[in-house]
């Protein structure tokens, strides 16, 4: 059978995977554009088929990122990632559920109806890309993008038991992405397979002039993406910070620990800085920087639009009917930090704790080569289970946002099934632009089938 033909058979194969799916990860499909894409080239990403989080632009596709406000959008461009991956052969074959504008942990907060997760359509498939996490779980695409603004990749990654990349802060072009909050946000990967994470990152990542944020930063070659490496010396959680985790978790997680102290790779155990502070910190500048951004969805430029004489009741009608009310309560709380007499007390204060969590990472790093910890501290919970409590979803963060805060690299790992047959994952993490060594780590964990 030639390379086409092949082609053609797994793209058949994945229409009818999606049209038979319950996970309601998928939106919109577009397979009629990409069958007229196949070639015989040989470029990285030849035939792989990807899907894309709804709130990155794809070029005369619906851009709604799941909102009633963007409902009729379609874009007039496309991403600066898609560019590149289309121009090494990736197929992008549709769009994925997520929470509405990335403001969530569970893909529950969407006009599509919430994500459910494969292994077990009661429970969430996490947030805010559960829709891409769940997509790749269930061999509905071989890759995913999805954004990361606070966990938003590696922690339906570890509850979908899949490989999640969220970059170095700049590494990957932001042009296309609908912003959340601008400091934060970044493109990141989804794929059962880590080589498949490495081949994208290779050519979605460096400068873009159409992004001020990316970074000049050399970009390696993917051979060096794909070594199998330890590192030298491991950060790992003081008994303390375990103490709220599941118990299989903490056992699985000292099987990679025993794995590595028998390959005499040095362990030292940290305390992670200001952990109590992060999550604190994060949803007050989130907050902020979203109620800024989404300033702009009023209804006259963007979206839906209310009818009515006044303008002021024009806006306030538009925006009350086309946002939820998760998005409502974080563009309220994020007015309300940067108003006058509060700017001082929260933001401003926010800020300058984000600093001192930067520079303390700064040190840890320069003693420490990654940092080898939990993603999250259950398996998925149960659908409609955190709704009515906002803090309690809050905290579901609680391991992944002091990498967006600080802007590092960090991959979620599968780490196998716990006796509830739902999937788990760890996190490795590093510094800023030093991807390289999660992926070799991450290779050499792979080739010991630790969790088989």
């Amino acid at each position: 059978m030639s390379p086409s033909n092949a082609l053609k058979q797994k793209l058949v194969s994945q229409q009818e995977k999606i049209a038979n799916s319950k996970t309601n990860a998928i939106i919109r499909t577009r397979f009629d554009k990409v069958s007229s894409k196949i070639t015989n080239n040989s470029n990285v990403l030849s035939g792989k088929t990807i899907l894309v989080k709804d709130n990155i632009a794809i070029k005369g596709e619906p851009l709604t990122c799941a909102s009633n406000l963007l409902q009729s959008y379609k874009s007039p461009y496309s991403a600066t990632v898609i560019d590149r991956l289309e121009s090494n052969g990736a197929l992008i074959t549709g769009q994925t559920n997520m929470d509405e504008f990335a403001m969530g942990s569970s893909s529950e907060y969407s006009i599509y109806g919430s994500v459910k997760n494969p292994y077990d359509l009661k429970k969430v498939a996490g947030g805010s890309s559960g829709g891409s996490a769940a997509a790749v779980a269930e061999d509905l695409c071989d890759i995913a993008l999805g954004s990361d603004t606070g966990g938003s990749i590696r922690q339906p990654a570890s509850f979908c038991g899949i490989y999640g990349l969220k970059p170095t802060y700049g590494r990957i072009s932001r042009y296309g992405l609908v912003a959340h909050a601008s400091s934060f946000d970044t493109i990141g990967i989804l794929s059962k397979q880590l080589k498949n994470i490495t081949s994208a990152f290779s050519v979605m990542s460096g400068k873009d002039p159409k992004d001020a944020t990316s970074s000049m930063e050399t970009v390696l070659s993917l051979e060096k993406y794909n070594k199998e490496v330890l590192p030298k010396r491991v950060g790992i959680l003081s008994d303390h910070l375990l103490s709220e985790i599941d118990s299989e978790i903490i056992d699985r997680y000292h099987v990679v620990l025993d794995f590595l102290t028998r390959n005499r790779v040095k362990l030292v155990e940290i305390d992670l800085p200001y952990f109590d502070y992060c999550v604190a910190t994060y949803y007050v500048l989130t907050m902020a920087e979203a109620s800024s951004n989404l300033s702009r969805f009023d209804g006259v430029r963007y979206g839906k639009r209310a009818t009515s004489k006044d303008l002021n009741e024009l806006y306030i009608e538009s925006r009350s009917r086309g946002f939820s009310d998760e998005v409502k309560r974080r563009i309220m709380t994020g007015t309300y930090v940067l108003s006058s007499g509060y700017y001082d007390a929260y933001y401003s204060k926010a800020l300058k704790v984000r600093r001192l969590i930067k520079d303390e990472y700064n040190k840890l790093f320069s003693k420490v080569d990654c940092l080898f910890i939990p993603t999250t501290s259950s398996t998925a919970f149960p659908l409609k289970n955190n709704l009515d409590n906002p803090i309690k979803m809050y905290l579901a963060d609680i391991f992944t946002v002091p990498f967006n805060l600080i802007g590092s690299p960090s991959l979620n790992i599968p780490a196998g099934m716990l006796k509830n047959k739902l999937p788990v994952g760890f996190q490795i993490a590093g510094n800023s632009f030093k991807e390289e060594t999660l992926f070799n780590f991450a290779h050499s964990l792979n080739k010991e089938e630790l969790f088989k």
